[in-house]
This record gives C-alpha cells, structure tokens and sequence, in this order.
C-alpha cells in the first residue's frame, strides 16, 4: 500500500514548537487545548508565517523528537514492502534537514515531498492511505477517494467522529486500529525520492491561515 504521512503534529509534537515561538517572537499564548479549529485566529496571517519559519529552521527541525511508537510503526510498515511517502506543507528549503532528522530518527521513507497542494500530490503519486492531522486535508483525501488516518488533536476531534477517518490518541492505538488495512498487503518500492518536488512547492512561506500539515 502506498501511505502517506505528515510530518507537524503526525510524526511529532509540533505544537509546542510552534506556542513557544509564538511567545517568543509576539508574546502571544497558543494554548493548545483551546485550538479547537484549524485556523488560527489569535496570531495574524505574517505573524504565523514568521512563527513557521522558526519552528522550521534547521535546527528545530533537527531537535524535534518523534511521537512515541512513530518510528517503530512507520519503520514495520516499510519492512511489510508498503510504500512511505512523506508529505509536509514545509518549504522545499526545509527538505534537507527534514530527510537527515528523517535519517536520523529511524523513520525509512520511499520519497519526501514538501508541496502546497497536499492532496494533490496524493493523487499524483497514487496514494492509498494518508496520515495527517488537518481536517482540511483528511476531508479532501476522502473526496478523493483516500482513506485516512489522524491522531486525535482539538483541532479534528470534531472530525473524528466521521465513519470513515480511522483516530487514535497515540500512535500505538492508531498502529493497532490499522492492522485490518495493513497487514499483509505488500506492493514492490521504487527509489528513494528526497526534497521537494519539481512543480509542486515553490520555497516560500507556509500558509499563514493555519498550522502547517
């Protein structure tokens, strides 16, 4: 199967990146319990960019620590012979450090994509399952045929309730609830793909309307 996985508020805690520069940078508190919508309202458009920037610098970038049982779960996918594509909303700049912390904590990768149209790249490369936190995208995927898995954020608790998103706090729990859909199918991997795509992601700011995805 080819899966899909985010890499903010996915693969690690990229809230709390995110509060801490917000504090930092403007003196504004991100509590994250009360971010019960995707948009984020209390910082303005080029303050969010500004704050994304930081918390993707290379050395945040580098320092991020992966949710418990993360890399244990993507690393038995990818020896199962399914297919990791790793898709972020970060800039093309921010590829490199993202494929050496990749490295670095052990999470294998088929191919790493930084791109503004997520789902769009999902249906380029034929993706099967995507493991994301933005309702946005989650809602999109599913338009488009997708299936989808989330950990549980405030964000897409609302979303959670749908039939058809598979949710778990941790990445344990959501291990577990995937074992029907995963275990056992196999597809053959193509090379390595690192960076941003050709076409997809000019380098620039991330969407200042919401976190990054």
């Amino acid at each position: 199967m080819r899966i899909a996985i985010d890499i903010d508020s996915t693969l690690h805690d990229f809230w709390s990146l995110l509060s801490a520069a917000a504090l930092r940078r403007f003196g504004i508190d991100l509590p994250y319990e009360q971010q019960l919508t995707w948009g984020i309202t209390r910082l303005r458009p080029e303050q969010l960019a500004a704050c994304v920037a930081d918390t993707h610098s290379d050395h945040d970038v580098l320092a991020a620590v992966p949710y418990p049982g993360a890399v244990e779960t993507v690393a038995r996918w990818h020896r199962l012979g399914h297919q990791v594509h790793v898709m972020s909303h970060r800039t093309g700049l921010a590829a490199p450090a993202t494929a050496r912390w990749l490295a670095n904590v052990g999470i294998p990768f088929d191919d790493l994509t930084c791109c503004d149209d997520k789902i769009a790249c999902c249906v380029e490369d034929e993706v099967e399952l995507l493991i994301d936190d933005s309702p946005i995208n989650l809602q999109a995927a599913i338009d488009n045929g997708i299936r989808v898995a989330t950990l549980l954020h405030p964000w897409n608790r609302d979303f959670c309730e749908e039939e058809a998103v598979i949710c778990a706090h941790d990445w344990p729990a959501l291990s577990a609830r995937l074992i029907p859909m995963l275990e056992g199918q196999r597809i053959r991997r193509g090379p390595t793909r690192t960076g941003s795509s050709p076409g997809r992601r000019p380098d620039g700011p991330d969407r200042a309307a919401a976190p990054p995805g």
